[in-house]
């Protein structure tokens, strides 16, 4: 008997898993899924091979969600198969859609990772200074790794995407909506981000403790300051990337008092994140002395990595020489 129910696949690329719990987390509504979809490859979590999908006509898969960016050749390899067996594509989370974390690595190259890595971190202890290598012969035998490259990417950048579901992780309800509008047709056009369209900022609780006009004369970490549980993190002199954000997160780290960090990457209106933050941060900075500016800004831990936490590949920076790919 043939199963008609629409095939779905799952993919891990570089990332933390957290995208891969966000599943799991569904509880019971993952079994509604179940029941509306056949599961084809899900390697994390059930024991299908690459041959498995190799094996399944062009465009057989309905849908699949590849969460993480790409950083090893396997990755690119098993997305672009993905990407030709499958008739959408969503890239699930913020490493799939803007780079996420591990694109922060795009400030450096694959050499001074390994060098720092295997050779100069304080807990390394490898004397005979060894270090991974793509091919290697271990008892007679010739082991082949991955190759890693110097540029982290977002999915985009190595395949066709087709829609993007935000966060770290996406959150369960923008999951299940995800489902149910591939399952019912009601997909908004290609390239859409599967959230609302606006920023953090207009749907945020703190919003009414804002001050109509407020300035910023210094800049405090969270774990540095008592933080106000009903007050505007800015407002408080911390960091928050609510005004660059789009929203639909459900105010997850705003309700745990602790402020945005852009995972949701930006809203359709906004070209660049970082340079949108710094733009907001620009304008409640309270003095026009360039030197007190620098005093403030040295206060920054790390600067670009704090306004590109989540989106470094997909920004105006991307890295030095994003052509030398491999």
């Amino acid at each position: 008997m043939s199963n008609d129910k629409p095939k779905v696949a799952f993919y891990w690329c570089a990332s933390c898993g957290g995208c891969e719990e966000a599943v799991v987390d569904l509880a019971e509504d993952i079994l509604k899924v179940t029941s509306a979809v056949d599961i084809v490859f899900w390697p994390v979590a059930l024991d299908f091979k690459r041959k498995d999908v190799e094996a399944m006509e062009d465009g057989s898969i309905a849908v699949s969600f590849i969460n993480g960016a790409v950083r090893l050749s396997e990755q690119e390899e098993m997305v672009k198969l993905l990407r030709k067996k499958s008739g959408l594509v969503v890239a699930f989370g913020s490493c799939s859609h803007l780079g996420g974390i591990p694109g922060l690595a795009n400030f450096w190259n694959k050499q001074t990772i390994f060098d720092y890595a295997y050779l100069k971190s304080p807990s390394t202890n490898n004397p005979d200074k060894i270090v991974p290598l793509e091919k290697s012969e271990v008892d007679g035998k010739e082991l082949e790794l991955p190759e890693f490259y110097d540029t982290v990417y977002s999915l985009d950048q190595v395949i066709d995407v087709d829609y993007y579901l935000p966060g770290c992780a996406p959150p369960k309800d923008l999951i299940v909506n995800a489902v149910n509008a591939i399952l019912e047709g009601k997909l908004p056009p290609k390239g859409a981000v599967l959230s609302p369209n606006k920023s953090l900022c207009d749907e945020c609780d703190r919003n009414e403790s804002k001050p109509e006009k407020f300035t910023m004369t210094e800049i405090k970490r969270p774990w540095e300051v008592e933080l106000d549980p009903e007050k505007c993190f800015l407002a408080q002199g911390v960091i928050c990337m609510g005004p660059a954000t789009r929203g639909g997160c459900g105010q997850r780290c705003i309700t745990a008092n602790m402020p945005c960090r852009g995972c949701f990457g930006p809203s359709d209106q906004v070209f660049d994140q970082g340079a949108k933050f710094l733009s907001a941060m620009a304008s409640i900075i309270e003095t026009n002395d360039e030197k007190q500016i620098d005093k403030l800004i040295e206060t920054i831990v790390d600067p670009a990595g704090t306004f590109y936490r989540f989106s470094l590949p997909t920004s105006i920076l991307r890295r030095k020489k994003m052509e030398a790919t491999k």
